[in-house]
């Protein structure tokens, strides 16, 4: 009798599927820790990370969690290699959040911005109530960027803690880079985010599936475009069916893993100011 997962079963465990990942662990993980161990091993320096992913469709090549495992493996590496120097400690990526521009598809699971920010309010009344001072949020979906940063800036006026936004990379719609041949438009599903997932998780990629959707008719337009001086609202199969905006084609695993190198470089220096960040004049 044919089964619902046969089919799924034949392609992710044939011959061409590359092998697994091995998942990766690190010794800072603030869950591990009991709580009067917690208590002693934090201190008004600590940083606290909170790696923020999103659960959404990713074009038909590339999984729902891309940004969930984006966001948590960079924190993980991150704070293994620097945690020890800048007293960095890890809690569990959020993987649901404000991912609506999507909501067309089935395969995301979103919260609403209300909800959201609610559930960000809560996790710093906790952290509030450990020794640490600090929370940075790392962020790995574009959509949550502008939610992110007005929370941070209200939690850290009803907790007193130093909070912070930060993304392993800028996103293309918020005025980072993208690829010259993205034309500055690859913000959702193509070069980048694929062949980090090629690097990261090989063995949920399906490049037979990537294709090029790049919007290349908003290029006429000056201001209002991706990282453009007038932001505009969106959803993504406005540029597409595939739900796709760049160019997935082209993504290769050795580029995934010269940008991941690169990111967890960035990330070490930029959490090296937040350690030590203070606005108060000298």
């Amino acid at each position: 009798m044919f089964r619902a997962g046969d089919a799924w079963n034949a392609a992710v465990t044939g011959a061409q599927r590359p092998a697994p990942s091995v998942r990766r662990v690190t010794a800072r993980l603030l869950t591990e820790l009991t709580a009067p161990a917690l208590t002693a091993a934090l201190g008004p320096d600590s940083v606290i990370v909170l790696p923020t992913g999103a659960l959404e469709q990713h074009g038909p090549h590339l999984p729902v969690a891309t940004d969930l495992i984006t966001a948590q493996t960079l924190a993980e590496l991150a704070v293994e290699q620097f945690g020890d120097e800048l007293d960095l400690w890890l809690l569990p990526p959020l993987a649901y959040t404000k991912s609506n521009e999507h909501a067309w598809s089935s395969g995301t699971f979103w919260l609403s911005a209300a909800t959201l920010t609610a559930v960000l309010f809560d996790i710093a009344r906790c952290v509030a109530k450990t020794p640490a001072r600090r929370l940075a949020f790392l962020n790995g979906h574009g959509g949550n960027s502008a939610l992110l940063q007005v929370a941070a800036r209200d939690i850290r006026l009803e907790t007193g803690l130093r909070t912070f936004t930060m993304h392993p990379a800028l996103p293309a719609d918020h005025g980072g880079e993208s690829p010259a041949d993205e034309l500055g438009m690859g913000v959702h599903g193509g070069l980048e985010e694929t062949s980090l997932m090629l690097h990261l998780r090989p063995e949920l990629v399906d490049m037979s599936q990537a294709e090029r959707w790049v919007p290349e008719h908003l290029d006429e337009y000056k201001h209002v475009r991706f990282g453009g001086t007038v932001s505009f609202g969106w959803t993504s199969d406005e540029f597409g069916p595939a739900g796709v905006i760049g160019d997935a084609s082209q993504a290769t695993a050795a580029r995934g893993e010269e940008r991941t190198k690169a990111m967890v470089a960035y990330l070490g220096e930029a959490f090296a100011e937040v350690a030590r960040f203070d606005p108060a004049p000298r």
